[in-house]
């Protein structure tokens, strides 16, 4: 079998995986670890007047209580948000961006429930819940708000007093004044109001957290699972504990996924590593999955959009407007999709003008982190709508008015008209071959015969274009012993991608190395030297450039070893299969050989270093543009709403494909989140801001009998932002799915009158649609 690029090599982590083999942050237990419990907030906004823990401190096993105020006596810093720091913004008056205080332990008030409010240390996890259960906090409650529309109304609840109208910034991009002109200029305005749902990330492992400290070293050691190993130690010792990035040590194993979660700066990260060093032992703390439904939300926002089209049914201008909810307090990343991937609006489509205005606000729920796609997926299901809507009113085929107004492939590069610059792309291409493939122009036969057996059938379509692998750098290590195995070093994070196969393939199509002589190491900032993780797309075509350059210097480190014991000029050395030979003869030394002689004391010449070794980093000259085409048909029962996806084709490209296998799977595992969102997940809170849905009883995750069967196919047009071509594909499937989705749902309702449905599309509301449609 073939392990090279391109080829569909099946996931080596998974004989490990699969039997049982996983080392999980739980999996961890330490020689006198104790353990931890938080204690949080009843109240969605209150005032504390007091902490009472003496009679907790007294309870059996406990260790340690500590409060808001032990942590400031102590110097901690707050829990820290970049967002201001990758894009200066500002409130609407121009003054900077309010951004509160977010202590590890809240003081003198509460901002949401499930705000952290104490820590409880004992023996056992049984223990410090029961302590925690004694603590006496006196609370004054305070009217609380928690939709992004509320948030910004005459007379809401304020969730900081300083910041009056609970606006933490204002976001603006594009053109206004050529948008005005070209809505005056304008033959056809369609309207849509977006409002997108607040979700839960719930990923199959709870997080989890073990610190531990060495008092002669002075130095702490974090274990959990994250997606940025590097950058979290960063995070940490800078902005929270105050100490030298020497001083601390990031250890993430394998982790039950992520999707933008564990960016985030957890209360719990600093906690368990300060309790350790005060404790003088370790201490772990592991989440519930009812706790996790209160800090770990996602999206939440509303966009009003509205399309300027002419005469002839081209796109003139795009004028957006939304509101974001952004929780009590900014995580680490969570304003990042309200304003980073806004560009998404343009869609693959030519543009006059387009101007956006969007605003992050406060409420009282927990602060929002980046969730699959973080932004990308809610621009292309805003203009997917109003792109059907203007269809629906011009009475245009939605498939035609879209194909008239794509990004032709001579046009490349292509400056869009908001922020974007498209290297490549055959978006023509990619939408004819979706189509074709989805038999778009049966769709009438298909919509006779469900409309004969009572039901309602509907086809949607959705062209999503995403920006992926701009954040940064990447750094790769390659590292030979004596019989010419290597230890294969990344800086990104792994959780499910399947990165220890392809990134095995690159070293493999560059050197020729049998696969299995490939250790792939990760997630550990004391072996592995640099990096920035994993999120964005970005390991695919960053990561394996890092490595393709460090291939490149072991290669002429070999050449150079060769040609001194060749007795050969450098420049007659040829690389070629995992060996070095003199051109046009058969004599030469493998790489097996070179890596032993580099390793052999003495056998080099004078002024080489020993040792087969080397490390590369990349950074790309801009972010690539994956793209695709989706389409889903959907039947609806008119008596109860049910839903059925009864088909769904997409047809993607990211470039060069590294391995069709794991792209498959990234491309069926994000289209499933998309669809879970528009068909039942949904975070719900009372009037008093407490939440509804804290648990799967009655929060609705996607199951496999809802979900048809994928077809999945690439359209390769390869960048050259990267080595290899990649454009990456770990959000692709999100990004289309949702819009897609929402289009065949509301397809199907529009010969009843139906317009608009919001988030998610339930049977029960549905149901309710076409009744009142009925009743109408």
């Amino acid at each position: 079998m073939k392990f090279g690029v391109g080829e569909p090599v099946s996931r080596i982590e998974d004989r490990r995986l699969l039997r049982g083999g996983g080392r999980y942050s739980d999996d961890v237990n330490l020689p006198g670890q104790a353990r931890g419990y938080i204690l949080r907030s009843p109240y969605a906004h209150a005032s504390v007047r007091s902490i009472g823990t003496a009679a907790a401190l007294a309870a059996p096993g406990v260790l340690a209580v500590y409060i808001g105020a032990d942590l400031v006596a102590a110097g901690l810093g707050g829990l820290p948000c970049l967002a201001s720091r990758l894009m200066p913004l500002r409130r609407p008056d121009g003054s900077p961006i309010y951004e509160p205080f977010y202590a590890v332990l809240a003081r003198d008030k509460v901002a949401y429930v499930g705000d952290a409010v104490a820590f409880v240390v004992a023996e056992t996890q049984a223990q410090a819940q029961d302590a925690a259960e004694l603590i006496e906090v006196d609370y004054e409650p305070l009217p609380a708000v928690t939709g992004p529309r509320e948030a910004v109304a005459e007379g809401a609840p304020k969730v900081w007093e300083d910041c009056p109208d609970n606006v933490s910034f204002e976001f603006r991009a594009g053109d206004a004044a050529a948008v005005e002109a070209a809505f005056d200029k304008a033959a056809h305005v369609a309207r849509v109001e977006v409002p997108i749902s607040r979700v839960a990330v719930t990923p199959m492992e709870p997080r989890a957290a073990i610190g531990s400290y060495d008092a002669f070293e002075d130095r702490y050691t974090l274990i959990s699972g994250t997606q940025f190993p590097h950058d979290l130690r960063t995070w940490l010792a800078e902005h929270v504990l105050g100490v030298a990035e020497s001083r601390l040590r990031i250890v993430s194993p394998d982790m039950g996924g992520s999707f933008g979660l564990r960016s985030t700066v957890f209360p719990e990260l600093p906690l368990v590593l300060w309790a350790a060093r005060r404790l003088g032992r370790p201490v772990k703390w592991v989440n519930s999955r009812s706790d996790a439904f209160l800090d770990e939300p996602a999206r939440d926002l509303v966009m009003q959009v509205a399309l300027a089209l002419d005469g002839e049914g081209r796109f003139l201008a795009l004028k957006v407007e939304s509101i974001n909810n952004l929780g009590a307090y900014l995580s680490i990343f969570g304003p990042l999709p309200t304003f980073s991937n806004l560009g998404g609006l343009a869609g693959p489509y030519t543009f006059e003008a387009i101007h956006v205005r969007a605003r992050g606000v406060f409420t009282n729920t927990g602060p929002v982190v980046p969730y699959r796609g973080a932004g990308r997926p809610e621009a292309t299901l805003a203009l997917e709508q109003v792109i059907d809507r203007a269809a629906r009113k011009l009475g245009r085929d939605r498939a035609a008015l879209r194909r008239q107004n794509l990004v032709p492939p001579e046009a490349m590069p292509y400056k869009t008209a908001l922020t974007f610059t498209y290297d490549c792309g055959e978006f023509d291409a990619v939408m004819g071959r979706a189509l074709a493939l989805a038999d778009y122009a049966g769709f009438e036969a298909r919509l006779a015969e469900a409309e004969a057996r009572g039901r309602l059938r509907g086809i949607g379509i959705a062209y999503a274009i995403e920006q992926a692998a701009g954040l940064w750098d990447e750094g790769a290590e390659l590292r030979f012993d004596k019989n010419g195995e290597v230890t294969l070093l990344m800086g990104t994070h792994s959780h499910g991608q399947g990165h220890e196969t392809a990134m095995r393939q690159v070293l493999v199509e560059r050197l020729g190395l049998a696969f299995e002589r490939i250790r792939y190491v990760q997630g550990d900032s004391d072996v592995v030297p640099y990096g920035h993780g994993t999120g964005g797309s970005r390991v695919s075509g960053l990561g394996s450039a890092a490595i393709l350059r460090a291939a490149d210097k072991i290669v002429e480190k070999g050449r150079l070893i060769a040609a001194d014991r060749l007795e050969a000029a450098v420049d007659d050395i040829e690389f070629a299969d995992c060996n070095f030979r003199i051109a046009g003869t058969d004599r030469g030394l493998s790489l097996n050989e070179i890596a032993a002689i580099a390793l052999t004391p003495g056998a080099l010449p004078d002024g080489m270093d020993s040792g087969l070794a080397a490390f590369a980093t990349f950074r790309p000259s801009g972010p690539t543009f994956p793209n695709a085409c989706h389409l889903a048909e959907i039947e609806i029962e008119r008596e109860t709403g049910g839903i059925e996806i009864v088909r769904y084709v997409a047809v993607d490209d990211v470039g060069t494909v590294l391995n069709p296998l794991l792209l498959e799977g990234q491309l069926h595992g994000g289209i499933v989140q998309g669809l879970g969102q528009v068909l039942g997940e949904v975070l719900v809170f009372d009037e008093a801001g407490q939440p509804i849905s804290g648990s799967f009883m009655d929060y609705a995750m996607p199951r496999a009998d809802q979900m048809p069967r994928f077809e999945i196919e690439t359209h390769e047009v390869p960048t050259a932002i990267n080595p290899l071509g990649i454009k990456g594909a770990g959000e692709a499937g999100t990004v289309g799915a949702m819009a897609c989705l929402v289009s065949a749902i509301l397809d199907a309702l529009a010969p009843l009158g139906v317009d608009d449905l919001p988030m998610p599309a339930t049977a029960e509301r549905v149901w309710r649609a076409i009744r009142d449609a009925r009743a109408a």
